[in-house]
């Protein structure tokens, strides 16, 4: 098969490196791809937001199957654009993506299935939305409604910090992703994130995972779009997942057909769980990142199978196959990072790591110019290492980054430590 891999991030090498192992793979595109993706499939340069281009593109490419890695393409339709010219695709409609695209939605569906999340409300104007927090007080979570790239959420301990989150919000910091606003109960417990397959009907779990959200050590500092992640989340157990299926997941995904708006593609459910309850934080309609690097690290060539059956409404035939290891990405990020960084710095030694099924570095913010790889974004490696323990991993992925010479990067030297 001819295979298309929209998105240049870590998520996407590791997408890619995942298709790669199937042996169904004949030809790979990424568009528009990174310096590390082009190391192994072909890098296109594309408008991956442009629904008809991609559909041309397709067309004159003889693709197959068309694998969308972010949220952006989604919520503008790209995968309606794709199925309506006859092409699989491997995620969600647009009028489904608002799962992730309004966070507002997503409380409407929750309502309407009953299913448990933070009590909240849903505001236009900044007024009402800092009536709202006076009435409530921290501690309170204020988010951006629309896409704001994960980083449109910020946890307000104070009552002034809320008023200036909310500031924020309706300031234009996030653009068009502040003009709404939602602003929700806090809710204790522990954060872990599980993802699902939906192919409209069939709701098949494939595994779980916890990100590290702050930039610091010991969770501390500003929120980021994650600094790394590890799979699996040992506080996410087969019960909470399956009270999770049954209270959270299922009856959401049965609203969504009832309005005629059927989800297909992966399903990211924030859970936050205490006393063995979960409830939901956020969905989002598209893998994680940095948690899909770990997730394709532990199902290798068995993920385009299950995203190809998901595309095709097969996935009540579909069975995931799990080894007992587990996975650590640490994430390397430019200095400064989630603030202003600076892009062009010279990255060495990432030739000499070991790229097997147990280590690989993914690339996520990088370039290449006169045989050298360049920092040209914010969160720049995913080095990611499996291991049959979770220390194990850990120490993998560690001896990786300690090989790379970037002194103008930065990592969390913790990744994993809730676990461990």
């Amino acid at each position: 098969m001819n295979i298309l891999i929209l998105g240049s991030g870590g998520r996407e090498h590791s997408l890619a490196w995942a298709t790669l192992q199937n042996p169904k793979c004949d030809k790979l595109i990424v568009a528009p791809g990174n310096a590390g993706i082009a190391m192994i499939a072909d890098c296109a340069d594309l408008d991956i937001m442009d629904g008809g281009a991609v559909t041309v593109f397709c067309d004159e490419n003889n693709i197959d199957f068309v694998i969308v890695g972010p949220e952006a393409p989604l919520a503008a339709g790209v995968a309606d654009d794709l199925r309506g010219a006859g092409y699989p695709v491997f995620g969600p409609s647009a009028a489904a993506a608002a799962l992730e695209a309004s966070k507002a939605f997503t409380k409407e569906i929750c309502d309407a299935a009953g299913a448990p999340t933070a009590a909240y409300g849903h505001f236009t104007d900044a007024d009402a939305a800092r009536a709202h927090v006076r009435q409530h007080g921290a501690p309170i979570v204020i988010k951006a409604d629309g896409l704001a790239a994960g980083k449109g959420v910020i946890i307000a301990m104070t009552d002034e910090e809320a008023l200036a989150a909310v500031d924020t919000m309706f300031d234009g910091t996030f653009g068009d992703a502040g003009t709404e606003v939602v602003i929700e109960e806090f809710m204790e417990g522990e954060e872990a994130s599980f993802f699902v397959l939906c192919d409209g009907d069939t709701v098949l779990p494939i595994g779980t995972a916890q990100d590290h959200k702050r930039v610091g050590d010991g969770d501390t500092g500003p929120n980021t779009g994650g600094m790394g992640a590890y799979s699996p989340a040992p506080v996410l157990t087969d019960e909470i997942a399956e009270r999770a299926m049954a209270e959270i997941i299922r009856p959401c995904m049965a609203e969504m057909v009832r309005r005629g708006t059927p989800y297909q593609g992966v399903l990211y459910a924030g859970l936050m769980i205490k006393d063995g309850a979960p409830r939901l934080v956020e969905y989002n309609v598209r893998f994680g990142d940095p948690e899909c690097q770990v997730l394709m690290m532990r199902l290798g060539a068995q993920a385009f199978d299950l995203m190809h059956a998901t595309a095709q409404g097969r996935l009540s035939e579909a069975r995931v196959n799990w080894a007992e290891d587990h996975a650590v990405t640490v994430v390397m990020a430019a200095n400064g990072y989630p603030g202003d960084y600076e892009k062009g710095s010279v990255i060495k030694g990432l030739e000499s790591l070991p790229e097997d099924s147990a280590n690989m570095a993914f690339h996520a913010g990088t370039a290449r110019k006169d045989g050298q790889f360049l920092a040209a974004g914010g969160r720049v490696l995913n080095i990611t290492a499996r291991g049959a323990s979770l220390a194990e991993a850990q120490a993998r992925a560690y001896a990786m980054v300690d090989q790379i010479d970037w002194p103008e990067g930065f990592c969390r030297r913790d990744i994993g430590w809730r676990a461990l």
